[in-house]
């Protein structure tokens, strides 16, 4: 016998306040609707705003909740008035996804300065400053879960991704870093380390060739659809569900980590 109210009240999030950074693509643009459907108010975050209206406003007519912001993750100055502006709209922030993503395929002696420190503001930078941006509130209230996006090139190292992959391997280090520092505050922060699953800054890479060895490594044999990261994402930003889990590098991957020969 299915119990409605038991699966609401371990997973729904009434009342919840969510900013979403990066909300305007295609992954964390599904996660922004998930948190809505699950009741919670979702700030839309991207350096698109055309991007983040178009997702807020979809979480509209759907009868939710959201507000659309434009920040680029790499300044300070613009995250900080991101939270302020969540903060006066509804109270503060429990909820924080780091999800904007920036990747390359530049062969390793071809990749300039100049790339290097493009890649790593968005894909390392960017989460430290947001953890820490809207973490101070969240800690100040001792509550609050943070979901940091990772990768399969967090380690071991993939081909072809060699700045994206030092980025999400830093990633993972803040994730599990700030799990122990925040944990007596009550504030949880865990990573999703999705495999494949093409959006717009990996699509490009994608060759024949390059889509062939994913597939040959993957057990599912095919690529994640954005729908099957979400589940993750609403135990990760449940108190009830996951009020325990901190510091975990959750793997949603098809099988992709499991595989040797």
């Amino acid at each position: 016998m299915a119990d409605k109210a038991y699966l609401a009240e371990m997973f729904g999030l009434d009342g919840k306040r969510a900013a979403v950074i990066g909300g305007g693509g295609v992954l964390a643009g599904a996660m922004s609707v998930a948190l809505a459907r699950a009741g919670a108010k979702v700030a839309v975050l991207d350096i698109n705003l055309d991007a983040a209206k178009a997702r807020a406003e979809e979480i509209a007519k759907a009868g939710g909740t959201a507000l659309a912001l434009q920040v680029d993750v790499a300044s300070k100055k613009d995250l900080q008035a991101a939270s302020e502006a969540v903060d006066k709209a509804w109270g503060g922030t429990d909820i924080l996804i780091n999800a904007p993503g920036l990747n390359s395929g530049t062969p390793f002696f071809e990749i300039t300065e100049e790339e290097w420190e493009k890649l790593i503001a968005v894909d390392l930078r960017g989460f430290f400053l947001a953890c820490q941006v809207f973490g101070r509130g969240m800690v100040g209230r001792k509550s609050g879960s943070i979901i940091n996006l990772s990768s399969a090139s967090s380690g071991p190292p993939l081909s072809k991704v060699f700045t994206y992959g030092v980025a999400k391997g830093g990633v993972n280090q803040i994730t599990q870093f700030l799990a122990r520092e925040w944990a007596a505050s009550g504030v949880r922060v865990n990573a999703l380390v999705p495999g494949f699953f093409p959006a717009e800054q990996n699509r490009r890479l994608l060759t024949r060739e390059r889509t062939a060895q994913i597939m040959a490594h993957t057990p599912m044999g095919r690529f994640g659809e954005p729908d099957e990261l979400l589940g993750a994402v609403l135990w990760l930003a449940s108190d009830r569900a996951s009020g325990f889990v901190t510091g975990a590098l959750v793997r949603v991957d098809g099988g992709f980590s499991a595989m040797t020969i």
